[in-house]
């Protein structure tokens, strides 16, 4: 009775949706015997592991025609929070977290990226190579990887290839791209009409006589009062991806081989990119991948490994540095023409020709990126039985070479404009046009360098013991691995080394338990504490292989697991502007100004102690614990549910609150930082076969918390200011009550300290009752703007004889934004832009139950506050991926004599995204390129 409480109990929860799925017709397997690659040379079964780790084959993830891996995980992998980047196509980047924020922010919380078990840039890493994701949640999982596997890590896992077999892949993808959601902004009348708004709320005159509004509206002199449609002019409103891709797997007896060929271009939205003879200024990227993985049996007892990509990329782009975007967020449409009457570039005093969108674009020349990288592994494993049965041995060494040399072709142009003196009879008098001059014409550029460069040297040689005794098995791992990495900068050369021992015990095949001690060292940490030591335990039970389970038909495979752990890590003090603080263990001096006893005075030569030096210090430790299930129950319901805490201690923090101001120096960075989280996962695939026809369907939910308990914060006037027993990046903002009506309701509020305010200005919340509103009225307000507390995804699959869909939603909650964009929603300051939205819904006497302040052309102390006004829920629910395909039939493919299989698809690519922002992207609302929207065709062919 109580087994069938617990089946039921199961069932109900995998209702409520739980772990991904196979889509696009593949059906997975019983989880149990799922191949777990943790990149450390370990290999097991989903069945014997003990560590919390979730993985996803590459054919799940490839169904967006990214231009890499990190783009195609988008709610894929339970666990990882993956947000999407912002920016050009060539250098966004995306955003991945495991089990969220877990330290303090600068202490950094991103997790460890692994290639086959090296750390790599994810961004060189085509979807097309990968064979499958794993990510490594607890401390069991991250154990090995020392200092490094603290906020967990993702292992990318490349295809290898088969024995006796022979498989040539063929695909092309071509996309349609547009961008979503592009600003509005108000045409030229407007603009006048609420920059002497804004004017007359400053208690200034106002810009733009009524004649000159008039002008504007009519388009009567385009010349003097134009009315520029800046994205109209500088963007067109398609752009197109490209992707080929060949590959060949197979082998023979003693050998196996894969390699890939991948071809991806990019092309982008700028309009009249051949404007000039001889070179585009297009946005443009291409990049190819050249990949081969060989698996050679040297001899039945020694096996090699050697595994190679090498990447090409070029990206262009318009101008230097220019970004068009920032542009197009400062230039209104009244500023001035694309060009003036003299047929020159146009720009004047009051808004920088350089700042012209379509000259930019056009005649700023270009300039030119080359990334150039190199990934080379090499195995080498030998079967030791000859001298004890069991033991086998184990050297890899890894070399990586990344490159990036940055061409500029950029030129500058003249520009200029005329502006009207006066005007006689109704209309501007030409004869007495005031010309404004700027900017030269220069040749294109040809200067050259190398803008960066990584380098790494990864080595690692172990002893490994594998046998079976009756109804134990073991297997245990000695290892000790180095990593050398050289990044272009100061003080960037890092090395860092551990000594391991795993062992992996096995009762009855349905009791685990593991036990991981690593020692650890890395040279940029103080002397006193170079090693640190981690050790971690876990254990699993398979009940589904317990006698009083036998008679369930409906558990396939069930398991219990637990762990705990402890790892430290190896970084160092970061200071508000993220830079690190080399040396912490020593006092540090800056130079200054002393005034010597004798009198005699030298400010060159003058020094003084700035900063204390660190005592005693010591590593950011995490401890972590961990519990969850995994299932395979009635006959096709996969389910994996994770519970874990973790108390991270040591983080470095400045150590401001906890000495008086009469130490009289900079105070240390000391370990005494204290962040709690925890949370769950849950995830379940549900899969059916029926004769031709097969359907899935499955969800995933994530749940992070965290909260510090711990940070020397200094002592604060009033409990509402305190950060501390707050969660990571707790937003602190005023609360709006609304805004000032008139005058009266100015002189019956209580004082606001920024500035004088009026009518039309934002009314706060006097939240500690002094009597008044200062930055002493902060207070909590909304969540986070790093990372989400809850993630979730939801997808959907069927096909009939060939004919398939496919879809995926994936959505967060419990995650803030502040709009502070510029033009959306800080307009006209600084003679800025200012969008529609902000216009139409500003504060006026007529309209007093607005969302915004009254227009200003002055930056305000009051308004421009972090408050609740510009609070957003930044919650999402995005359409990832929706797929309509036909896998043609394989009879009819394989009389062709050389096509053995061939799917055509339709795919659609960020479609749909509900929330709460509208005019601009949860996942890029500030002033930049506004993300893609794709359209996809493609083709696969197999031979």
């Amino acid at each position: 009775m109580k087994n069938k409480k617990i089946l039921l109990i199961l069932a109900l929860l995998a209702r409520v949706g739980l772990q991904g799925f196979a889509q696009d017709g593949n059906i997975p397997d019983n989880r149990a015997g799922q191949v777990v690659n943790t990149g450390n040379g370990i290999i097991q079964n989903l069945e014997e592991t003990t560590s919390s780790t979730y993985t996803v084959s590459g054919e799940e993830l490839n169904k967006r025609s990214s231009r890499d891996i990190g783009s195609s995980m988008f709610g894929n992998v339970l666990g990882v929070t993956a947000l999407q980047g912002n920016g050009n196509y060539f250098d966004y980047n995306n955003t991945f977290y495991v089990r969220g924020l877990q330290t303090l922010q600068n202490s950094g919380n991103a997790p460890l990226i692994l290639v086959d078990g090296i750390e790599r840039d994810i961004r060189l890493v085509s979807p097309e190579e990968v064979e499958s994701v794993t990510v490594l949640k607890d401390a069991a999982a991250t154990a090995l990887y020392g200092y490094k596997g603290a906020n967990g890590a993702i292992n990318i896992v490349t295809r290898r290839g088969k024995y006796e077999s022979r498989e040539v892949k063929f695909s092309y993808d071509h996309a349609f791209n547009r961008q979503v959601r592009r600003p509005e902004f108000v045409d030229a009348f407007t603009y006048g009409n609420a920059m002497n708004e804004a004017l007359v709320n400053d208690g200034q005159a106002v810009r733009y006589s009524e004649a000159e509004l008039q002008a504007f509206k009519s388009g009567t002199y385009p010349s003097l009062y134009p009315n520029i449609d800046w994205i109209e002019e500088a963007f067109k409103n398609s752009g197109a991806t490209n992707i080929y891709n060949v590959s060949f797997r197979g082998g023979g007896k003693a050998f196996r081989y894969y390699a890939m060929a991948d071809l991806h271009n990019n092309s982008g939205f700028i309009k009249s990119e051949n404007a000039k003879d001889g070179y585009s200024t297009q946005d443009k990227f291409s990049r190819s991948n050249l990949r081969t993985n060989l698996d050679i049996d040297l001899t039945p007892t020694t096996k090699l490994e050697l595994k190679i990509l090498g990447t090409l990329a070029e990206m262009s782009r318009p101008g230097d540095v220019a970004n068009l975007w920032d542009m197009i967020y400062t230039i209104p449409a009244a500023a001035f023409p694309i060009k003036n009457q003299d047929g020159i570039w146009a720009g004047n005093s009051t808004w920088n020709g350089t700042l012209n969108p379509v000259a930019q674009s056009q005649d700023a020349g270009y300039t030119k990126m080359h990334r150039r990288s190199l990934f080379a592994d090499m195995a080498l494993k030998q079967d030791l039985s000859i001298i004890l049965p069991g033991l086998g041995g184990s050297f890899r060494m890894a070399y990586d070479n990344v490159a990036t040399y940055l061409e500029n072709h950029s030129r500058t142009y003249s520009y200029g404009s005329y502006a009207v003196t006066e005007w006689l009879n109704g209309a501007p008098n030409m004869d007495n046009l005031q010309k404004y001059t700027g900017g030269t014409n220069s040749a294109l550029g040809t200067s050259s360098e190398l803008d960066s460069w990584t380098r790494a040297f990864n080595f690692d040689i172990g002893l490994n013991y594998r046998n079976t005794f009756g109804d134990h098995s073991i297997y245990s791992q000695f290892k000790w691995d180095y990593e050398y990495r050289d990044i272009r900068d100061i003080d960037n050369t890092w090395y860092r080394q551990n000594l391991s021992l795993y062992a992996h015990y096995g009762y009855k095949e349905r009791y685990y338990a593991d036990i991981a001690l690593v020692a650890s060292a890395a040279n940029k940490l103080a002397p006193s504490s170079r090693w640190g030591y981690s050790p971690t335990v876990s254990a699993a039970w398979v009940l589904s292989k317990e006698d009083f389970m036998s008679g369930h038909s409906a558990v396939d495979f069930m398991k219990l697991r637990a762990s705990f752990g402890i790892i430290n890590r190896d970084n160092i003090p970061v200071d508000d502007d993220d830079n690190r603080i080399e040396s912490y263990w020593e006092d540090r001096y800056v130079s200054g100004t002393q005034y010597p006893m004798d009198g005699s005075y030298n400010p060159a030569g003058a020094w003084k102690l700035s900063r204390l030096a660190t005592q005693n210090p010591t590593h950011e430790k995490a401890i972590k614990y961990n519990i969850g299930l995994d299932a395979a129950i009635f006959g096709g319901l996969n389910l994996t549910i994770d519970g874990y805490y973790q108390k991270r201690k040591n983080i470095w923090v400045l150590s401001n609150g906890k000495y008086s101001t009469v130490l009289g120096f900079d105070a240390p960075y000391e370990n005494g930082g204290i962040v709690d989280s925890y949370g769950f996962e849950a995830g379940a695939d549900y899969y059916k076969t029926a004769g031709d026809f097969n359907f899935n369907i499955g969800a995933t939910f994530t749940l992070n918390k965290n909260e510090i308990k711990e940070q020397y914060e200094e002592t604060r006037a009033y409990d509402n200011l305190i950060r501390t027993n707050k969660p990571v990046g707790q937003l602190y903002g005023l609360i709006a009550e609304g805004f000032f009506k008139d005058q009266a309701d100015i002189e019956g509020s209580v004082p606001h300290a920024f500035n004088q305010v009026r009518p039309g200005d934002i009314k706060y919340k006097d939240v500690n009752n002094d009597g008044k509103v200062d930055d002493n009225d902060v207070t909590a307000i909304g969540y986070n703007t790093l990372c989400p507390e809850i993630y979730y995804s939801f997808k959907l699959g069927a096909e009939y004889k060939g004919l398939g869909l496919a879809a995926m939603f994936q959505g967060t909650g419990n995650y803030s934004a502040i709009l502070d964009t510029k033009s959306l929603y800080r307009p006209l300051v600084n003679n800025a832009n200012i969008s529609v939205h902000y216009y139409e819904n500003r504060w006026t006497p007529d309209n007093q139950n607005a969302k915004y302040p009254a227009l200003s052309s002055q930056s305000s102390n009051n308004n421009f506050k972090v408050n609740t006004i510009w609070l957003e829920d930044r919650s999402f629910l995005k359409l990832r991926h929706v797929e309509l395909y036909y896998r043609l039939p394989e009879t009819a493919m394989r009389k062709t004599g050389f096509i053995d299989n061939a799917k055509l698809y339709v795919r659609g690519v960020d479609l749909l995204c509900f929330d709460k922002i509208e005019i601009a992207d949860p996942e890029s609302y500030g002033a930049t390129t506004p993300l893609n929207r794709s359209v996809v065709v493609g083709l696969t062919l197999g031979f």
